[in-house]
């Protein structure tokens, strides 16, 4: 598995791969993504270098965004507000390749990228009832810190978040 900065080629795959996960979410009773986020943002992800890929030669396995700041950082109460940090946004893992471990690989991967960027923590927010997601997060050394986040995306549909971090 190969971890890198999505290319703008990489563009159609990665939406077609976040389209299936949607669907799946979906099917699981996870409506919390849609065609306009995560997948409206992944060409400005790309042409700002946020955007990594993790791909099994020229087949891409998962994404993630790795962002400066998200606007929720200001309602959780993180271990060290001081230190430098990077958020994790858009995580995905394809369809196709759950349950192989790749979740874990790609945190790996991004843990290693934030500390050689100078980042002493990676964060981010995940929905409450992600449950998938969370399990991920804390068999991966994530932990939740004190505070909710409610990301108000239109006036009837509101996402109750979870901040979790990691030093690194």
């Amino acid at each position: 598995m190969d971890f890198r900065l999505a290319d703008i080629r990489d563009l159609p795959q990665i939406i077609g791969m976040y389209r299936e996960i949607i669907r799946k979410m979906d099917r699981d009773g996870l409506q919390i993504w849609d065609d306009i986020y995560p997948c409206g943002y992944f060409e400005d992800d790309i042409k700002n270098n946020r955007l990594y890929v993790m791909s099994d030669g020229s087949e891409i396995a998962a994404a993630l965004a790795l962002c400066s700041s998200n606007s929720g950082e200001g309602f959780i109460e993180w271990e060290n507000t001081s230190g430098k940090a990077l958020y994790l946004d858009r995580v995905g893992v394809s369809v196709k390749h759950r349950g192989k471990g790749i979740g874990a690989l790609l945190l790996t991967s991004v843990k290693e990228t934030a500390k050689a960027l100078g980042a002493e923590y990676l964060r981010l927010f995940v929905v409450d009832i992600n449950a998938p997601a969370i399990g991920l997060y804390q068999k991966n050394g994530f932990i939740r810190a004190k505070g909710i986040y409610d990301e108000h995306v239109d006036e009837d549909f509101v996402l109750r978040e979870y901040g979790y971090e990691i030093r690194l």
